[in-house]
């Protein structure tokens, strides 16, 4: 939805005042707006406009989006259709698919990442058109694109779901370079993290999946594949 800009005209010392109170109207009277960027501009006239959706090279941008906020809950069952058809048409396992939109994008469907990623499984602008993706933002576009690419890297490596997180999350290159999980504690963290949600989806929607007393099988072998040497092959 487009927001058109909100205008304000400080004088003086009350400025500081005033701009605050835009960006409190702005938050107001765009309720959408409180995760996205916000762009300003001063006119001629020292009128202060701000829009979240620019529309001439006047607006510089003000306010950075926020990063998504990570709840401990296990999310909510807004898109769990969507989820479900995917899963049954790509044969991905249910849980891991909503394993992992919880800790891409938390169910925002309009959470976009400092280096662009964007909607609910977080897909790269240039990744989304190999997909054939039409629209990031839309739910249904996201996850069908997502989940694709999730079944294309868990075939390529094998079923060895740990490294097929890292591909998804630091990109088939660095795995390969690596001969592994790359060494980034941002894909470490991750890797287990996603695999944290899922043995908790699964156990959520089946209790009977509890993991075995050896523990969660994934887990184990991530367990096993950090604890060799970075340079070492991890399959």
């Amino acid at each position: 939805m487009r927001h058109n800009p909100v205008p304000f005209a400080p004088g003086g010392c009350r400025a500081a005042a005033l701009i605050t109170l835009g960006l409190a109207v702005v938050f107001l009277l765009f309720p959408g707006t409180a995760g996205a960027d916000v762009y300003r501009y001063v006119d001629k006239q020292g009128t202060i406009h701000f829009t979240n959706v620019p529309d001439s090279r006047k607006f510089k941008l003000w306010i950075r989006e926020s990063r998504v906020l990570f709840n401990p809950g296990l999310g909510n069952m807004k898109y769990d259709a969507l989820i479900a058809a995917a899963a049954e048409r790509h044969g991905v396992d249910y849980a891991l698919i909503k394993a992992i939109i919880k800790a891409e994008s938390n169910f925002d469907h309009r959470a976009v990442s400092p280096k662009g990623a964007q909607g609910l499984m977080q897909l790269m602008p240039q990744t989304a058109s190999n997909l054939q993706v039409r629209d990031s933002f839309e739910p249904g576009d996201n996850i069908e694109g997502g989940v694709r690419y999730l079944r294309y890297l868990i075939q390529v490596y094998d079923g060895h779901l740990p490294l097929a997180l890292a591909a998804y999350n630091a990109g088939e290159g660095a795995v390969a370079r690596h001969r592994g999980i790359p060494p980034f504690p941002e894909t470490r963290s991750y890797v287990r993290r996603v695999l944290d949600h899922y043995d908790r989806y699964r156990k959520a929607s089946n209790p009977s999946a509890a993991a075995p007393a050896a523990g969660f099988p994934e887990q184990v072998r991530l367990d096993e594949t950090l604890a060799r040497d970075p340079g070492s092959t991890a399959r």
